[in-house]
């Protein structure tokens, strides 16, 4: 394990690899951030692409990440990390919707477990999924945030407001 911290929009992330694959994306006081200790030995050697990528993501550039990911999980939290890869910039889905992608309609409480728990925030997008009625529901790294993001992928200018962390 290794890490770096990135100063983004959204408050500092500190990006874990490992094995030199990105594995964590954590925002200061996120739920179920691991502890610091361990991520590792700081080598910002290893985070060009990542730091890159978020970089053009936050100055609008970008709208989907190329990058070697790993998502270390149960085989369940991987399935519903790797159906949230697939859901568009901008765009939102609710929990059910996206059990129904998994095949698991019932599953919607399950999904959103797993989707608390995704290790590498902003890059896999868990903060485009809602409750049913199209409401902010839990987001690991704050409703503010959650908010944040989504008027800045939707194109509001509400993205360019003080964020409290």
């Amino acid at each position: 394990m290794s890490h770096t911290t990135f100063d983004s929009p959204v408050g500092p992330l500190t990006l874990v690899a490992h094995h030199g694959v990105l594995s964590g994306v954590y925002m200061v006081k996120q739920r179920y951030r691991p502890a610091d200790e361990t991520f590792g030995p700081e080598d910002p050697s290893l985070f060009g692409d990542v730091i890159a990528q978020l970089s053009e993501y936050f100055d609008g550039g970008r709208k989907a990440f190329d990058l070697p990911l790993d998502l270390i999980g149960t085989p369940f939290q991987r399935t519903v990390w790797q159906e949230l890869l697939e859901i568009p910039y901008g765009e939102t889905v609710s929990y059910g919707e996206l059990a129904q992608r998994l095949g698991r309609p019932s599953a919607a409480r399950a999904v959103g477990l797993a989707n608390g728990r995704n290790p590498i925030s902003i890059i896999v997008p868990c903060h485009r999924v809602v409750g049913a009625s199209g409401d902010l529901t839990g987001y690991g790294g704050g409703l503010a945030r959650k908010r944040h993001l989504l008027d800045f992928e939707q194109g509001s200018h509400a993205d360019r407001l003080p964020l409290p962390l």
